[in-house]
């Protein structure tokens, strides 16, 4: 652990969407999280595969993947695909751990940054998932450092998700 009451290690951040997913991760002492890429989601898998790579390639300490749950808490189809992805992921980089994130508002609130920082509108799509990404990870470093505790739930290859397999 370090002074701040964290984990040493990168963590890498996932927001998926159905059409692109944003990654993030942070330095080792969990002080700032940082864009990586928006990886375009394809139909072959290559998208995870690639999600994995980079995760070798920062050497991450764990996956988070977004959880988009609605305002209330209840989970809908956005939260089952999401977790289906976990589950991907998770075999794609076993054995390293993959966490579920409540990621409410993420892209809501990453748009609103967007916007603040002077982002034409139309050039939002190129980034708003990787913005989204570095607030998953940073609420995780949060949730961590307030409880002593990893954020979100853990996922394992191969788990089902509510209406079948991850597959």
């Amino acid at each position: 652990m370090n002074a701040a009451g964290l984990r040493r290690g990168v963590r890498l951040g996932v927001d998926v969407g159905s059409v692109r997913v944003g990654v993030a991760r942070c330095d080792p002492e969990g002080i700032l999280a940082t864009p990586v890429r928006t990886v375009a989601r394809r139909r072959d898998g290559g998208d995870v595969a690639e999600i994995a790579a980079i995760a070798a390639e920062v050497g991450a300490m764990e996956v988070l993947v977004g959880l988009p749950r609605h305002l209330s808490g209840r989970q809908g189809e956005s939260a089952d695909a999401a977790r289906g992805y976990a589950v991907r992921v998770a075999a794609a980089v076993a054995p390293l751990p993959v966490r579920l994130v409540d990621e409410r508002l993420t892209t809501v609130s990453a748009h609103q940054a967007l916007r603040a920082s002077g982002r034409p509108g139309r050039r939002h799509r190129e980034v708003v998932d990787q913005v989204a990404a570095v607030m998953i990870v940073e609420h995780a470093l949060e949730v961590e450092r307030r409880t002593g505790q990893p954020a979100g739930e853990p996922v394992g290859p191969g788990e089902t998700v509510r209406g079948g397999t991850s597959q």
